[in-house]
Formats: C-alpha cells, structure tokens, sequence
C-alpha cells in the first residue's frame, strides 16, 4: 500500500511543526514564567496545528501560524492560572520602584541624565542579537509586571481586556507597564545600546 500525496504532505508538515517546539516553547515560558504551563499551551497548540493542517493555507510563514496559535492558548493559560498568581505588589517592590524613580527622574518629571544615544533603532530591531537581549530583560521583569507587558505588548490584548480578565484598575494597569518599560529601557541600555550583548 502507498501512501498518499496527503499522507506525504501531512508527514512533512508534522516534522516541520516538530522544528519549531523549541522556539514555542521558549516564547510560551517568557510569557507564562511557569513551565508547565508553557509546556501544556505549547502542546495544545502542536494538537491543534496537527489536528486541523488544513488550517495552515501558506498565507504566512509556519513559524508566524504556529506563534498565531500559541497565542490564544497562552491567553487562555492566563485567564486560567491568574487567580493563582497575585498581582498586587508587595512594600519591597514598590519601594524599589521609587527608589528607581528618583534615581532616574528629576523631581520636575525629566530624566536625571539624558538617556544613551540609541543610534540606528530600526537597524538593530532586525537584529536576531537584539531580540536576544530584549528577550533577557524581559524575563528578568517582576512576575507580575512581566506577565502585564507581555500581555499588553507581545499578546496585543487591550488594556479594557487586561483589566476585566486580571480585575485591575486602568491607574493601576498603567503605573505597573509604566515601571515594567522603565526596567526593559533601563536593562537595554546597560546590555545592549552601552555594550552589546552583555547578557
């Protein structure tokens, strides 16, 4: 018995979507910061994209599919998994956040010191070697402010759709990314725009 060309062409996509698990993987975990959840969101979208490969019509990239797909699962996983994870700061955190915001910002809302010279930010965005690093601090972000970039950022959710599902005050939304961008601009420019890939 031969096998079909539709049993030829779903093995070869079930081996391309095995290539990408690792790089799915590591995406789910910098957004989940658990890794079984990651790996649950990563498995559920491998099922999904295997049970439905029609689904893929070559429009896009696997890789931009795969990640497409990923996406609603790590929403779900959140949705899931939020009432576990709290989300209010603790005295030690919101005191290490002022004292940064002194050391940054002057009393009239400028910075303390100008910031670095970035140079040429559309150049380095195509650079795998950014990424890396951008990928780095982030995942050095608190839980909490981490997982609020991501979700606002990265997973491209609205700030009225993280305030209902993580039952937020828009003040409160806004005060946490606020300080989770001080901490990635912060990050970047020590380990990237002052010295590349120092991470």
């Amino acid at each position: 018995m031969h096998p079909t060309d539709t049993d030829t062409n779903n093995g070869a996509l079930e081996q391309q979507i095995a290539l990408h698990r690792d790089y799915l993987l590591r995406f789910a975990r910098l957004q989940l910061r658990n890794d079984a959840w990651a790996e649950d969101a990563v498995s559920e979208t491998l099922l999904a994209a295997l049970a439905r490969p029609q689904a893929f019509e070559r429009r896009s990239q696997l890789k931009t599919w795969l990640v497409g797909i990923l996406k609603h699962k790590v929403i779900d996983a959140l949705r899931q998994q939020c009432r576990d994870v709290s989300l209010s700061s603790n005295d030690d955190d919101v005191s290490a956040d002022d004292l940064m915001d002194q050391a940054m910002f002057k009393p009239d809302g400028h910075f303390a010191e100008r910031p670095a010279d970035w140079g040429n930010p559309e150049q380095d965005l195509g650079s795998r070697q950014f990424f890396a690093v951008l990928e780095a601090c982030a995942s050095k972000l608190p839980a909490s402010q981490g997982r609020l970039f991501l979700m606002r950022e990265w997973l491209e959710l609205s700030s009225e759709e993280i305030c209902k599902e993580l039952g937020l005050t828009p003040t409160n939304l806004y005060v946490q990314l606020h300080r989770a961008r001080q901490r990635l601009r912060e990050c970047l420019e020590l380990n990237w725009f002052a010295s590349p890939q120092a991470l």
